[in-house]
């Protein structure tokens, strides 16, 4: 039996790997709307002011149709940050989901040459410490040849499962530090990562984010055979850590569960 969490967690990976009978642009767009105006109401979390929270749940509706920001919505979405009045009372940091999910899903049909390969060091030399979070990370990172694209959605996805043996991965989104150090530290296969491992993993992601601020996370999971995991279900997430140029990435797969 799945728990409560891992149903919630497996849920949330369908929901942005597999397309919604017909939703497209023409629901995104109202939902995006409505939400908009509920986060802007005084009882809502933020009260009137549009908090980064309250704009990453409008702003993924236009994921969750079909796991992609597509041309209608990456216009409308790009027209909002534009938008003075649109923008009155949006927080920076709600701003910047906007910007960083505009930016990320770029219009782009094809994926850009990002050649991952293993990190020399095992995950406990590179974390600098062992326990189960550095038992449940797998490592790699890569170059786009310069010319020849940057790391956009189409890329971090399709290398994500390519790279790491999978058949599919859901739609990468923006994260922050804050963010990122919350999932680290949260329970993976092996258990409860210790601080020194969460801190030597939060360090080696930033070093190539540090400068760009772009991170970025999604959900996995697969059936029967898994790249790198042998026989069974399991899953958990990656995370992909962007340089300033968006040719440098430096990927980490975590598995938090397994049946």
């Amino acid at each position: 039996m799945f728990s409560t969490s891992l149903k919630s967690f497996l849920g949330g990976v369908a929901l942005l790997a597999a397309p919604q009978a017909l939703a497209d642009s023409t629901t995104t767009i109202p939902a995006f709307n409505a939400a908009i105006a509920t986060a802007r109401t005084s009882n809502s979390p933020g009260g009137t002011t549009v908090r980064r929270a309250e704009m990453k749940n409008a702003v993924n509706l236009f994921l969750y149709d079909d796991g992609r920001v597509d041309a209608a919505e990456r216009t409308f979405l790009g027209a909002r940050i534009n938008d003075l009045v649109f923008n009155i009372g949006v927080t920076a940091t709600a701003k910047k989901y906007m910007i960083d999910v505009h930016e990320l899903n770029d219009g782009a049909t094809t994926y850009a040459p990002l050649w991952l390969d293993d990190m020399a060091q095992t995950p406990e030399q590179l974390f600098g410490a062992t326990g189960p979070l550095t038992t449940s990370s797998s490592i790699k990172e890569g170059y786009i040849p310069n010319g020849q694209g940057v790391a956009n959605q189409e890329t971090l996805s399709y290398k994500a499962a390519a790279a790491f043996g999978l058949r599919g991965v859901g739609a990468f989104t923006p994260i922050t530090v804050q963010e990122l150090l919350a999932k680290l530290s949260a329970q993976v296969i092996s258990g409860t990562p210790n601080s020194d491992e969460v801190d030597g993993a939060l360090a080696l992601i930033t070093q190539i984010s540090r400068n760009s601020n772009r991170l970025y996370t999604t959900g996995w999971s697969c059936q029967t055979y898994c790249g790198g995991g042998g026989p069974g279900d399991m899953g958990g997430y990656f995370i992909a850590a962007v340089s300033t140029d968006r040719q440098f990435v430096r990927m980490v797969r975590v598995t938090t569960w397994s049946d």
